[in-house]
């Protein structure tokens, strides 16, 4: 089983950055899809980023492309989240995740395991 630890998010202006860190343990880690989600009040959980487990893929939600990044370094099991560019709606509480395999639709029920979560607010 996965496990997953979110950690970097805060307070930012808008027009700021934020790096989210996430680390995985488990046996076979480096051969998951790992992604980021986001819910913010009020609203339903959603993707945000993905990248496979060699990093050759990646896909994005159309309202973060051109802004955040999304890379990993398996030799640290480690997926990042490089936030450029912030708005005030992207306040949301960011959630790491893992996947068996790379998906097509990205939804949530694809990724079967979740970290805590991580609260990023952007102040305009």
């Amino acid at each position: 089983q996965v496990q997953l630890v979110e950690s970097g998010g805060g307070l930012v202006q808008a027009g700021g950055s934020l790096r989210l860190s996430c680390v995985a343990s488990g046996r076979t880690v480096s051969s998951y899809t790992l992604g980021w989600f986001r819910q913010a009040p009020g609203k339903e959980r959603e993707f945000v980023a993905a990248i496979s487990w060699s990093g050759a893929s990646t896909n994005y939600a159309d309202s973060v492309k051109g802004r955040f990044t999304i890379s990993r370094d398996n030799a640290k099991n480690m997926v990042y989240l490089q936030m450029n560019s912030l708005k005030p709606e992207d306040t949301a509480v960011y959630y790491c995740a893992a996947a068996r395999a790379w998906t097509l639709r990205f939804d949530l029920a694809d990724f079967g395991a979740w970290g805590q979560g991580t609260q990023v607010t952007v102040s305009s």
